[in-house]
């Protein structure tokens, strides 16, 4: 029972993490209703597959999936240029599906070729603590926007659901450090729950829209036949290492919290890079957005004390099931979005313990100074940038520009390298 319930908190933390992302999306190319519920299922159903199947034969540790930022980016940026280079949104997602297809092929191509394993050995611990600042910086502005009932509809700050969410919030970490385990390993499932009584009878709840089908199956290839242009095959190229270098984050944060050590599985990356690239090709031909591992599983897993593999696996099982089921869908997208942010929130507090962790294990003091200082004052900078002083470069150096996390994160493993090499070459001269 309790490694079903185990399961079931994983369902929800991950529905409710993944959801925004295909309803933004879909408002962005004025898809109908039908074509917007397709996208969600697709979506979420490819999420449940994907950490399934990494759960299995992948990476094995119980990292979730979720629409990766840069996919999100790129399609974002994709839809701007509709009547540009593409005479329809249609034609648009036709491109990016294409695109999504090219990342699953190279993604395999690197693993096959054992590339994965050398781009693993980059993520020294100076590289791990300045990637994890920089995605809780990122996502910081999010969590208090949702948490203060900031939407693009309405751009005021709802009192009432601000004082909701520090409830919940407030509940969620009463719950983190209770010392009674049962209640510390169900804090996620048990503050949403009471969240969503709080905003329900605060008069706050969204309106679940109704179905007419208890049953329904995903789609494939719901925009038609996927399209390859030299710009979509360019763009997945430098996408897939960017989307590389967050999985491979992701899990070297998961072996830091799950206490193993990073030598103990020789082939979990290749295996890792196999799963992601068959991931990116169901989500090709599905048409849902990319997905990548979710670093915050790691502060997840550090709140609820849940290492056990088999209780992320019947989460991701109970993801795909309820995904085929329409009406329980609904009522689980309908949970209100402060809820999710304020529950979040306490998960990447977490993550900031792990990154400071990470600086126990460097040796050379003061390279990791001088790195992490150059790499996080560019890539906290460019947070601040607006998207419209880039939008007349090309969509891939957008897509980098805009994300002050791959550039920052890119930048520090230069500049590491740059003076590892350096020293090294020194020594040689001196000798």
């Amino acid at each position: 029972m309790k490694v079903v319930l185990s399961g079931l908190q994983w369902m929800i933390f991950m529905i409710a993490g993944a959801i925004a992302a295909p309803i933004a999306i879909a408002d962005l190319y004025n898809l109908t209703p039908i074509e917007t519920s397709g996208l969600i299922q697709s979506t979420i159903i490819t999420l449940g597959i994907a950490g399934f199947l990494q759960g299995l034969m992948g990476h094995k540790l119980p990292i979730h999936e979720g629409p990766a930022g840069l996919w999100w980016s790129i399609f974002t940026i994709y839809a701007s240029l509709v009547g540009v280079l593409y005479t329809s949104n249609i034609a648009a997602l036709q491109a990016l599906c294409g695109g999504m297809i090219i990342s699953g092929v190279l993604f395999i191509l690197l693993s096959a070729f054992k590339l994965m394993d050398k781009i693993a050995r980059l993520f020294t611990p100076t590289i791990t603590f300045i990637y994890l600042l920089l995605l809780i910086f990122q996502l910081s502005g999010s969590f208090m926007k949702g948490m203060m009932g900031i939407t693009s509809s309405h751009t005021m700050v709802d009192g009432k659901v601000l004082l909701l969410s520090v409830i919940v919030i407030g509940i969620t970490f009463w719950l983190g450090n209770s010392p009674y385990a049962l209640l510390q390993q169900f804090s996620i499932i048990i503050s949403i729950l009471i969240g969503w009584l709080l905003f329900m009878i605060g008069g706050n709840m969204p309106v679940i829209s109704q179905v007419d089908t208890l049953f329904k199956l995903p789609e494939m290839l719901p925009f038609g036949r996927p399209r390859f242009d030299s710009g979509t095959i360019t763009t997945a190229f430098l996408l897939t290492l960017l989307l590389i270098t967050n999985a491979i984050a992701s899990i070297r944060l998961m072996e830091t919290v799950m206490k193993q050590k990073q030598s103990m599985d020789n082939r979990r990356y290749l295996r890792a890079g196999f799963t992601s690239g068959i991931t990116q090709l169901i989500c090709g031909c599905l048409g849902a957005i990319g997905s990548v591992p979710i670093s915050g599983a790691a502060g997840y897993v550090e709140q609820t004390g849940m290492r056990e593999r088999i209780s992320f696996l019947i989460g991701c099982s109970l993801v795909i099931c309820i995904s085929l089921l329409p009406p329980i869908m609904n009522v689980i997208a309908g949970i209100p979005a402060p809820i999710g942010y304020a529950v979040t929130f306490v998960v990447f507090v977490k993550m900031v313990g792990i990154s400071l962790k990470e600086l126990k294990k460097v040796i050379h003091e003061e390279r990791t100074y001088m790195v992490s200082g150059v790499s996080l004052l560019v890539g906290v900078g460019l947070m601040f940038i607006p998207s419209s002083a880039t939008i007349q470069l090309s969509p891939i150096v957008i897509a980098i520009l805009n994300n002050g996390l791959i550039c920052g994160s890119l930048l520090a493993i230069s500049l590491e390298q740059g003076l590892i090499w350096k020293e090294k070459h020194w020594s040689k001269l001196k000798q």
